[in-house]
């Protein structure tokens, strides 16, 4: 019999109905026995043997080797075995076939002693382990999600026996949690695994604090307020060492100081190592004088290229060490360009704003690398930049960043930090305009991706057909229908009341202020009395810091994600927040977050060189704490606010 059709075939019979956990138990220690031989010769004649013809000189001239143990023959043995012991046995062969990298052969074995050995309540132990057999063939062979069942159910066989889980456990479910994308969790099993691997020695115990290190830097900082929730070994000590490194990592004086002050609060730590070579490192800021920045000044987009202009200026604030050198795009001559940028002695490049203008400018970008300015050595130097857009086609070159202020990356937030609130039923209530779609497709995509669980959108309209699609979507309307149905079959005087439908716990609402102001009520109103209120929330499109006070009772209990600059927080700069309400109280929330851009843009001067030198540190800005990804795109971490009868408040998510 092939090994292949043999192993196939169960594979396909056992594994693609999601592993049934419920065998048939063996009765005696005859049908034991009986067993373990009839699985011993079922995988013996899987495989044949060559027969090697061998020469009697050459046997003589052998000198006697020590015998390798292998998955066969380790399962050869257990014929001879006791049928007490033939478990372990059997074991040792499955986790040899897993070492060999011969997966079926070791989930075909693993999965049949287990059937054998389930019965007997002194064999916990090998059971467990067998699952975990299970479990590391069943990723190896690409089957994430029943590799991932298969973990889950180890857990329960655990708790309900009160066994502990092993290193094994928690390495498998690291792999496969990061092949799901989900790194926090994967962070998670990680910590539970290093402080289980006593058995390292100093040089691998201090990868692995390397390893855990990164792994932590890898992560925004919601993703980190995630993992804080999380029980996990020494991960307070990680955690805070980790939001030192980020606050404070482009001051060396600042971080020294506060790493001596983690060093005294968790002295036998594991990251000690990685609190020491923060105490070595000794970052320098490239000294940066002439900027310049390309903006639309006019043209059709020159309200929004002026608002940018205005953060820049107000972060510049009359710094005697820079000079700025504004661009007006929608005038520029792009085939003069890079020679401009030389006469000027340009130092760093701030934009373009515009997608279009983007393309353009990273078109000039091998002839403004050949052709760049002089450095003080007398050797040619790129251009740093910070593009205000997402390129397109384009790539990015290593001193080249963009500032993503995507919608979709606080739909993806919110998707990720809600899915872990115990949500079963929500569902998404949209407008039907290009970016309300992409932001709502955003939320349920990384939904699906979180839970494996596939949630409607419920597109609205204006005026009525809003409302329609609203009831529609609560089962109002059907409840209704049943009301006047029960009326006309009854002659009586009846008192009613709508009931929404139950299943819906959570509704996130991607529409405009005003969309969401009338959403909102409507949402409320048909929420029967005898159900819990459905709580919702919201993207930054659906708040206003113009109607902060005058429609916080028609929002009262919405929660959404925002940027510090149009939320009063610790992070918001409030002395400025205060001057721009005064100078530009008609400007527009859009406009408001151009100018933070603007404003977070010229601070990121300087610092971005050192984010790219030490990936650990963050900017935090009125956009958000901002974090430089591989692909050298800023990416931000929102913060969220509620709306309360007094107004907006920022609020820590449970």
């Amino acid at each position: 019999m092939a090994l292949t059709k043999f192993a196939s075939s169960s594979i396909n019979s056992s594994y693609k109905r999601k592993l049934p956990q419920a065998f048939t138990q063996a009765h005696s220690s005859l049908c034991l026995l009986v067993m373990v031989m009839l699985i011993i010769f079922s995988l013996a004649s899987c495989s044949t043997k060559p027969v090697k013809k061998v020469e009697k000189e050459s046997v003589q001239q052998e000198l006697p080797k020590e015998e390798v143990v292998t998955g066969e023959s380790s399962l050869a043995k257990a014929a001879e075995l006791p049928i007490e012991q033939a478990g372990l046995q059997l074991l040792e062969s499955s986790q040899l076939f897993l070492a060999e990298q011969n997966y079926n052969k070791a989930l075909w074995l693993a999965d049949k002693t287990i059937t054998l050995f389930s019965a007997d309540h002194s064999n916990y132990q090998i059971t467990q382990e067998l699952m975990l057999v299970k479990a590391a063939s069943l990723l190896a062979l690409n089957y994430i999600e029943l590799s991932y069942q298969q973990l889950k159910a180890i857990a329960q066989y655990t708790a309900d026996r009160e066994l502990l889980l092993p290193l094994a456990y928690y390495q498998t479910l690291s792999s496969v949690l990061s092949a799901k994308s989900w790194p926090v969790e994967a962070l998670q099993a990680d910590l539970h695994a290093f402080s289980l691997n006593t058995e390292q020695s100093k040089e691998q115990a201090l990868a692995a604090v390397n390893v855990l290190w990164n792994k932590l830097q890898s992560l925004s900082t919601w993703q980190l307020q995630a993992l804080e929730k999380m029980p996990a070994p020494y991960a307070k000590g990680w955690l805070q060492l980790t939001k030192y490194a980020h606050k404070f990592g482009s001051d060396n004086a600042q971080l020294h100081r506060y790493i001596e002050q983690w060093q005294r609060q968790f002295p036998t730590h594991p990251a000690t190592p990685i609190a020491q070579q923060l105490l070595a490192t000794n970052l320098t800021k490239k000294p940066v004088e002439h900027i310049a920045v390309l903006l639309p000044l006019t043209g059709k987009q020159q309200a929004a290229g002026i608002a940018a202009q205005q953060g820049v200026l107000a972060a510049y604030n009359g710094d005697e060490f820079k000079k700025l050198h504004f661009f007006d795009t929608a005038q520029l001559n792009w085939q003069t360009l890079q020679q401009d940028l030389a006469a000027l002695n340009i130092d760093f490049v701030i934009g373009p704003l515009l997608k279009a203008n983007v393309a353009q400018y990273l078109a000039l970008t091998a002839n403004l690398d050949e052709q760049a300015s002089v450095d003080k050595d007398g050797g040619t130097t790129a251009i740093p930049s910070i593009i205000l857009n997402l390129p397109g086609q384009e790539t990015l070159k290593a001193h080249q960043v963009a500032l993503s202020m995507r919608p979709e990356d606080e739909a993806i937030q919110a998707a990720s930090t809600l899915s872990q609130s115990n949500y079963k039923q929500p569902i998404v209530l949209s407008h039907q305009d290009a970016v309300s779609k992409r932001i709502a497709n955003a939320f349920t995509n990384q939904w699906q991706l979180m839970t494996g669980q596939n949630i409607d959108i419920v597109y609205f309209a204006k005026g009525k057909k809003m409302q329609a699609n609203l009831k529609s979507s609560l089962d109002v309307d059907v409840s209704q229908e049943r009301i006047n149905e029960l009326k006309s079959r009854v002659k009586q005087t009846i008192k009613s009341e709508t009931r929404n439908r139950r299943d819906i716990d959570m509704i996130y609402v991607v529409g405009s202020p005003k969309q969401t102001r009338l959403v909102k009520p409507y949402i409320d109103v048909n929420i029967s009395p005898f159900a819990s209120v459905i709580p919702v929330y919201a993207s930054s499109r659906s708040h206003s810091i113009k109607n902060d006070n005058s429609s916080s009772r028609d929002l009262h209990g919405l929660t959404f994600t925002e940027i510090p600059w149009l939320l009063a927080s610790e992070q918001q700069n409030q002395a400025l927040a205060q001057v721009s309400k005064q100078l530009w109280s008609k400007r527009s929330d859009s406009l408001h977050r151009i100018f933070a851009m603007g404003y977070d843009s010229y601070h990121l001067v300087e610092n971005i060189t050192l984010m790219q030198q030490a990936p650990y540190i963050r900017h935090y800005g009125q956009t958000g704490v901002l974090k430089l990804n591989d692909d050298n795109i800023l990416t931000r971490s929102l913060l969220w606010g509620k709306y309360h009868n007094e107004g907006v408040k920022e609020i820590a998510m449970d």
